[in-house]
């Protein structure tokens, strides 16, 4: 086996690199630790400490003493904190988002804001990439570990095929702005939840309302169940043109399916593309294209 010591640096970038699109996010221990070994001595300690006192001598303390013996320490002992904060967070991401007088300010806000505990967990703060003057804005659900690593929005191999359908259609990602729902990537890729999900409205409310889109395409379910307000799968919301509300304003949506349910289902790129074809009519229409 080759240390790592013995790598030079071009060679330890790009056995870090490999390992970054494989998928590898954490580093094993130095030495092999014995899981197995490990819970077989928690199941004898449970075990031993189930068991009834084996000397008479001792006597056995009454319940509500025991009870009181260990109040202290459970005083003592730091209370968890709660995984999402109390109504007022909703409150206050609302006041930071309409705080914000261009995007630059809003990143900013976002960055500091401290109420959701996605934050905690995440890498990095997903912020809108691109040109917002175009007039054109895409809109991903969640960031996922790619995204969470370079710190930008459709990273990976889900934002090569996304350059790849928005070119299709006289596109590219520098020319458009880029986005995603929630700016912190929920652990694990989970759905965010409802608390989650309405302590980050604010946000990207606020995003849309600042960058003044003319058209907006959702990729994926839950960008599109969160902006729709429907429970439908992305099946049944796909390809429907639909109004969004973002303070003043009214901006016309499409949604299709997400770069990433295209490489786990390449058969239903069939339907990404009707879809693309519909947004890019629409982009002609509003002049935002060469027809």
């Amino acid at each position: 086996m080759v240390s790592v010591n013995e790598l030079s640096p071009a060679e330890l970038a790009a056995l870090l690199h490999f390992h970054a699109q494989a998928g590898v996010e954490w580093l094993l221990e130095e030495e092999a630790v014995d899981r197995f070994a490990e819970f077989e001595a928690m199941k004898a300690a449970r075990a031993n400490a189930a068991a009834p006192p084996q000397s008479p001598t001792q006597p056995e303390r009454p319940a509500v003493a025991q009870r009181q013996a260990a109040a202290p320490a459970e005083r003592a002992a730091p209370r968890p904190q709660p995984a999402i904060p109390d109504g007022e967070a909703v409150q206050h991401a609302r006041f930071a988002a309409e705080s914000a007088r261009s995007l630059g300010e809003l990143k900013t806000a976002i960055e500091a804001f401290n109420g959701c505990n996605l934050k905690h967990s995440a890498r990095s703060t997903i912020f809108a990439t691109g040109n917002a003057a175009s007039g054109i804005m895409v809109i991903g659900s969640a960031p996922g570990a790619d995204d969470d690593r370079e710190g930008t929005p459709f990273a990976g191999r889900g934002g090569e095929l996304l350059n790849r359908m928005l070119a299709a259609i006289g596109l590219d990602r520098d020319g458009i702005l880029l986005t995603q729902v929630i700016p912190w990537r929920p652990p694990g890729n989970r759905v965010a939840s409802v608390a989650e999900m309405e302590i980050c409205r604010p946000f990207i409310e606020r995003q849309i309302a600042l960058a003044e889109p003319k058209v907006i395409l959702l990729f994926g379910n839950f960008a599109a169940r969160f902006f729709f307000g429907e429970s439908d799968t992305i099946h049944g919301l796909r390809g429907q043109w639909k109004e969004i509300g973002a303070g003043p304003l009214t901006i016309p949506a499409i949604a299709t399916l997400h770069p990433q349910d295209l490489l786990t289902a390449p058969i239903n790129k069939r339907l990404a593309w009707s879809d693309l074809l519909a947004f890019q009519a629409r982009l002609k229409s509003l002049e935002l294209i060469r027809k």
